[in-house]
């Protein structure tokens, strides 16, 4: 079995986006662990803008990344009026763009706004066990109420992740399914 976690929208901003936003070295605040090792939760928040609509407080995720990033759902798409793409984590170029609002500064990212592939975390010895390697897809079942089949669902290995499933509001909405919950990759 695989634990799910639940992802909301959130952002993850290069070191230089994060000193235009906050101000020039600014370090961010630790609000909460994530299951992923070294990951984090952070008190910060931006306001994203769209051209449709905004959200007045986005969780920045740490720690800081090469590039900037923006995570939201299909239907956070809708209300912002992007046309976010399905796209595993890192892969944006050609994903639009959207306007940042920090404390200190605005400043609107050229792409980097997706719609996150869903996707299982698990090192080396997980992808033995389930004779699976990094870039695979697969389908896993969720139990419950609201069961479903998840196909199309990336393996992502490395030996510093923690065994996790990872899927978005809309996704766990659907299927009924909460943090901490449990699914099985189908043989």
């Amino acid at each position: 079995m695989i634990p799910i976690g639940v992802s909301n929208r959130h952002i993850h901003l290069t070191r230089e986006d994060l000193d235009r936003l906050f101000g020039e070295g600014y370090q961010l605040t630790t609000a909460k662990e994530l299951s992923q090792p070294g990951e984090f939760a952070a008190n910060e928040t931006v306001r994203v803008i769209g051209p449709k609509g905004e959200f007045p407080a986005v969780r920045i995720l740490g720690p800081l990344r090469k590039f900037t990033q923006l995570e939201i759902s299909k239907t956070d798409s809708f209300s912002l009026g992007v046309k976010a793409p399905l796209r595993a984590s890192g892969k944006i170029a050609g994903t639009p763009g959207i306007k940042l609002v920090g404390p200190k500064a605005e400043l609107e990212i050229q792409e980097g706004v997706i719609v996150a592939e869903r996707h299982i975390h698990m090192t080396q010895a997980d992808a033995a066990k389930y004779n699976v390697q990094d870039g695979d897809y697969v389908s896993v079942k969720s139990a419950g109420e609201r069961s479903l089949v998840f196909n199309q669902v990336l393996i992502r290995v490395k030996d510093t992740y923690a065994l996790d499933m990872h899927i978005d509001t809309d996704e766990a909405n659907a299927a009924g399914l909460r943090t901490g919950d449990q699914v099985e990759i189908m043989k």
